[in-house]
């Protein structure tokens, strides 16, 4: 039994973990120590055009703009001293670098492509002038600068390109996520404490606190949990949900029982995950009691999370509701019920491999 509930919370913490946190965990304590204390950040950027190097001062003016969002120390001189270099290769057309990967963080939507030869920039840095595994991109919407820059009629593509690739560093919130990279909660939570800083920013703030398994930043979640926002809701329901903390289960249970209809779905989702990790069956019965609701999306959450901890009193109630869904296949009129037979089915089948693994 003991080896099972391992197994479990090992699968937990495999749904659970955001893959740059889980690579960070094979850097040495001297390293995490390191990047933890980051303050000086040498900012060197490139610009290259399909002729040659191109000026890329108004670039750097842009990360540095960025950086100092998060109170960092910059500077522009590699003679001057700083902590680590942060390294931005933005090409009109990108050329891409190293060996060719898949899975983890290559298959995020804004990991280097080694498929895209449009205009990017791919961003990087450097610790003790050893290149770090952290690596982003962004590109433009279009792969052909000259073709862009006709249909929008500008006469020169590399400037065309390089604006466009500017506005998307504007944009991208690299400061946050190499921040979370450096494991400097506090700089996150400076910003998410500023009644300036914008809602949506606010949202990828939490999801950040949840791959950070921040234990310190519950207190927010608990009010974000609460407040008014309902995007800054869902997405502190869902980090409590990563973080994992088992004091953190009551009050996922009332949300996911009485709580605001659109907040019920995160919260049966992050209950799940949470009782999973600590093998605590008493989230069964609050779960098979909310399995009875008619909304089909927190139906569905409360499947999923009923297979997460396998345990026989949830079989029944859940081979009833299969047998409801035995008309719906996958490319049914309702795609919200494919889901919820899809969990239902996956939910049965770890109860099924419980039972004989016992």
């Amino acid at each position: 039994m003991r080896c099972i509930l391992s197994l479990i919370t090992l699968g937990a913490l495999v749904l659970l973990g955001d893959q740059s946190w889980a690579r960070r965990d094979a850097l040495t304590a001297e390293q995490k120590s390191q990047l933890e204390r980051i303050d000086r950040v040498l900012v060197d950027v490139i610009a290259l055009s399909d002729k040659g190097s191109l000026d890329a001062k108004p670039l750097v003016d842009v990360v540095v703009t960025r950086m100092k969002e998060f109170d960092y120390t910059t500077v522009t001189d590699p003679a001057q001293p700083h902590d680590v270099e942060l390294k931005i290769k933005c090409e009109q057309r990108k050329t891409w670098e190293g060996t060719t990967t898949m899975g983890s963080d290559a298959d995020l939507p804004d990991a280097p492509s080694r498929i895209w030869k449009g205009p990017a920039c791919q961003l990087g840095y450097l610790l003790n002038g050893k290149k770090m595994a952290w690596r982003k991109e962004v590109r433009t919407d279009f792969d052909d600068a000259q073709a862009a820059a006709t249909l929008a009629k500008t006469g020169d593509p590399t400037a065309y390109a390089m604006a466009k690739l500017q506005a998307r560093l504007e944009e991208y919130d690299f400061p946050a996520l190499i921040t979370a990279e450096w494991g400097q909660e506090a700089r996150l939570f400076r910003l998410y404490d500023d009644p300036k800083t914008p809602v949506a920013r606010k949202v990828k703030l939490v999801a950040l606190f949840g791959d950070l398994f921040s234990v310190k930043a519950i207190p927010r979640l608990l009010d974000g949990l609460n407040g008014a926002d309902r995007s800054i809701a869902k997405a502190s329901a869902l980090a409590l949900g990563n973080i994992g903390q088992k004091d953190t289960i009551p009050v996922l249970i009332k949300t996911m029982k009485s709580g605001p209809p659109d907040l019920r779905a995160p919260a049966a989702k992050a209950l799940g995950i949470v009782g999973a990790l600590h093998g605590d069956f008493t989230i069964v019965d609050p779960l098979l009691e909310t399995l009875n609701t008619e909304d089909v999306a927190v139906k569905t959450e409360v499947a999923w999370a009923l297979g997460k901890l396998p345990d026989m009193r949830a079989y029944e109630p859940l081979f009833e509701l299969q047998k409801s869904l035995y008309r719906v296949h996958e490319n049914d009129a309702d795609p919200n019920l494919v889901k919820l037979k899809e969990a239902v089915n996956w939910s049965i089948k770890q109860i099924d491999t419980w039972e004989h693994v016992q």
